[in-house]
């Protein structure tokens, strides 16, 4: 397929692309290069010639209209987005202007376009709000978001769905539970966590750090988006998630023991606000009608993960330092 992927300098979008390329995929990556990307993240495709990169915002209906007329992809993948729950209590309006508005002049754009080419939606399990009675979210399951970044989401999934009825677009979406692995930016749980631990520094876990969350390997998510992409029905909506519903705790616990760190590395901090207790992900619906399924153990996958940020350091110290801005400052400029 010729595909055209956003957001593909980050974490998840990465994993993607690195996936595509690898399968033969043609892969043209479009980021605006936020401070969550990082086009070192992309580095092992630099010498493929089916790869490219463009600097660009999602939010530049001009730039989007001109790059699906002259390449015609056959799918848009939209994985651009802000992410951090934390960073949207703090300011919303990014969120809004990136997640929303964002998604809303790409499907425009490919409405102008007039190119047959499908969009798939990247999203997540925070749409639903929490699963306080522990039962897995269906695709059926109401959408009942509990943050400004899980709100922006859902505004933006239903954006899709709507211009799928209204405009006979051929879009569907994915929802994925909490994902973990490989050039993770060091905000989350995880890579924070570990890399903290590395450094001799405390974690900080909220509250009684008993929040349950679903997490799923990103290369596992990524052959999930790949096969909603070649089988999935337009219109439709496909969860994607690992079957492991962990404690925050329990997962710091593990990391303390894959890091040879004790307990007193943990410093429980005061809960963030409107905290959903419980993301649990059903994914049937993926696995009978893609042929999909999670195939990374996480107790391995974990391990795994350690020791990439161990053999990786000089990755994680330039994110944390904010020196890997510089990398592509001196090609592209300031945002």
């Amino acid at each position: 397929m010729k595909l055209l992927v956003t957001g593909a300098a980050g974490f998840i979008g990465s994993s993607f692309a690195r996936l595509s390329v690898g399968l033969g995929h043609d892969v043209t990556v479009l980021d605006a290069l936020t401070y969550a990307g990082n086009l070192a993240n992309l580095d092992a495709l630099k010498a493929a010639k089916n790869y490219r990169f463009i600097k660009g915002d999602i939010r530049d209906g001009k730039l989007a209209e001109e790059i699906l007329t002259s390449t015609k992809p056959d799918a848009l993948v939209n994985f651009a987005a802000e992410s951090h729950v934390d960073r949207s209590i703090l300011d919303a309006s990014p969120f809004i202007s990136t997640n929303v508005g964002g998604t809303q002049v790409l499907l425009d754009a490919l409405r102008r376009a007039r190119t047959k080419t499908r969009f798939l939606q990247v999203s997540t399990d925070e749409v639903y709000g929490s699963a306080d009675d522990k039962k897995p979210f269906t695709e059926q399951h109401y959408l009942k978001p509990s943050s400004p970044y899980a709100a922006s989401k859902t505004a933006a999934d239903l954006l899709v769905l709507a211009w799928h009825h209204t405009f006979k677009l051929d879009a569907l979406v994915t929802r994925c539970s909490n994902n973990y692995g490989p050039y993770q930016f060091p905000e989350k749980l995880i890579p924070l966590f570990t890399t903290n631990l590395f450094e001799g520094k405390k974690v900080p876990v909220y509250g009684d750090g008993m929040q349950i969350r679903d997490w799923i390997h990103c290369d596992d998510h990524s052959r999930g988006v790949l096969a909603a992409l070649e089988k999935g029905a337009s219109g439709q909506v496909y969860n994607l998630g690992g079957g492991n519903g962990v404690p925050n705790l329990q997962i710091t616990r593990m990391l303390l023991k894959l890091t040879g760190r004790g307990d007193e590395f943990i410093q429980y901090v005061q809960d963030r606000p409107g905290h959903d207790r419980v993301y649990l992900i059903n994914h049937e619906k993926a696995t009978r009608e893609l042929g999909w399924k999670p195939i990374v153990n996480f107790e391995l996958g974990l391990a795994d993960t350690v020791t990439w940020y161990r053999e990786n350091k000089a990755w994680w110290e330039e994110v944390k330092s904010g020196a890997y801005r510089d990398y592509y400052q001196k090609q592209y400029g300031n945002r």
